[in-house]
């Protein structure tokens, strides 16, 4: 009667043996491959650096010019730009500067890894079926799995730092776009596509003068999620030794510091809304453009 009283589980010591196998296995696999895959990254490791180094050595009044000036040509909009250049300002009064530059640096560059990445996987998987089937539940798992449980493959392999940090801040925020660059490109309209072929276009040409700049709305929203996603993954990095605002937040709670915690959180919102308003506000205007040109 036990058997419908009590679900039937691995045993105990089964259970503990294949859990020993599986850190076992992946021990030696770090031994084997751990120095190789630190050369391996060593070079990203040394942009990264650089690039934080020059935002910090940069004299602030550059910056708040280099932002407003890149809101103001990503969205020709001077609410947005003045915005954003307030928001910066802001930052620096109540003394977050520093940790703002460094989580813009994480940021930037994992933002440019997953648009590298995520885009051409969007387009493969638009063009295959087959590559759908294989590569979506891939991405279920990335997006569903506690963001925490990917901080403990990448340590056991690189330890702690920031390019440890900033591939567990890729994998967390890569699926949006992949995603959305594949539905906007199967979402462009069959007759748009007849007319492409009927004017003799090749698939290339189809590909990247048609359904990439239709669907461009759909893959901006894609760098939108991205952005969120690698800001709110900030914060759980700074565990692992990514510097900037997720470690006074990760301060803040562990001392209960309520002031803290709140203007962090508050910077790393006004850097999502900069990033969410300019870059979806120049995907409008590109497919404008594109569809003005035609």
């Amino acid at each position: 009667m036990s058997f419908f009283t009590e679900f039937p589980s691995l045993g105990r010591a089964d259970l503990s043996a294949m859990r020993r196998w599986i850190d076992g296995n992946f021990r030696e696999f770090t031994r084997a491959t751990g120095e190789a895959l630190e050369a391996f990254f060593n070079p990203l490791l040394m942009f990264l650096v650089w690039f934080e180094d020059v935002l910090l050595a940069t004299p602030w009044p550059i910056i708040l010019l280099i932002v407003g000036g890149l809101a103001y040509l990503g969205s020709r909009s001077w609410k947005i730009t003045l915005g954003s250049v307030a928001a910066f300002v802001a930052i620096g009064f109540f003394g977050m500067w520093e940790d703002t530059m460094s989580t813009l640096a994480i940021i930037s560059v994992a933002t440019i890894l997953c648009i590298a990445i995520g885009i051409p996987i969007g387009i493969l998987m638009s063009r295959s079926d087959r590559m759908q089937a294989v590569i979506t539940p891939i991405l279920d798992v990335m997006q569903t799995i506690p963001s925490f449980v990917y901080l403990i493959p990448v340590v056991m392999l690189l330890g702690i730092g920031k390019v440890p940090g900033l591939i567990a801040v890729c994998i967390y925020a890569i699926p949006p776009i992949v995603r959305l660059t594949n539905l906007g490109i199967r979402l462009v309209d069959a007759d748009v596509l007849e007319a492409a072929d009927a004017f003799g276009a090749s698939p290339r040409q189809k590909l990247f003068g048609v359904q990439v700049p239709l669907a461009l709305p759909n893959i901006f929203a894609g760098v939108n999620q991205t952005i969120m996603m690698a800001l709110s993954m900030v914060v759980i990095a700074s565990m692992i030794g990514v510097q900037g605002l997720g470690v006074p937040v990760l301060r803040a709670i562990s001392n209960q510091y309520l002031a803290l915690g709140l203007m962090n959180g508050l910077a790393i919102v006004a850097l999502a809304i900069i990033f969410d308003r300019v870059s979806q506000t120049y995907g409008k205007r590109l497919q404008a453009y594109r569809g003005n040109s035609k």
